[in-house]
């Protein structure tokens, strides 16, 4: 990790704070009703964490807009907002049921290992289109087994397992 990128956050959260109090009022901020997930929201809310550093680019404030699948940022919506044995959930003004799958590559193979995607790059539209495939299962938290299906994808040792093994 690169120390610049550390401190721009650590910037965003002091100026997201001096404004707004907690990150999840500013982030709430930006929530509306009619919207079908948290990515306006979570667009503003990366927009306000940016402000502090002029914007400068920070893989870790990273934005839907840039076509992202934004991990870090739906994983830290995740923890936030659900509450569990897995995630904490502190946060109760934001719906689980606007959660967006936290996608990276182990999820992706596992998601297109169960025909939840035939998209072949693992960018914010193919975490739209898995988030909508666990909607089907759960609409009021379609990211509920998100922690359970990616253990497969990173788990090597599962390579040998008849079902899991042809996701690698």
């Amino acid at each position: 990790m690169d120390g610049r990128n550390l401190i721009d956050l650590l910037l965003g959260i002091r100026h997201v704070l001096g404004r707004h109090g907690t990150l999840e009022a500013c982030f709430r901020e930006g929530l509306r009703e009619e919207d079908e997930t948290v990515l306006p929201a979570l667009d503003r809310f990366a927009a306000r964490l940016r402000e502090a550093y002029n914007g400068r680019g920070n893989y870790l404030v990273s934005s839907p807009c840039d076509g992202s699948a934004c991990k870090r940022m739906h994983l830290y919506l995740r923890w936030m907002v659900r509450r569990d044995s897995v995630d904490p959930g502190p946060w109760r003004g934001v719906p689980a049921a606007k959660l967006v799958a936290p996608l990276d590559t182990h999820m992706h193979r596992v998601a297109l290992r169960l025909g939840l995607t035939r998209r072949k790059q693992a960018n914010g539209a193919t975490a739209v289109e898995i988030t909508r495939a666990f909607r089907r299962i759960v609409p009021k938290d379609p990211v509920k087994y998100d922690f359970a299906l990616t253990r497969p994808g990173i788990r090597r040792e599962l390579v040998d397992d008849p079902f899991w093994g042809s996701v690698w």
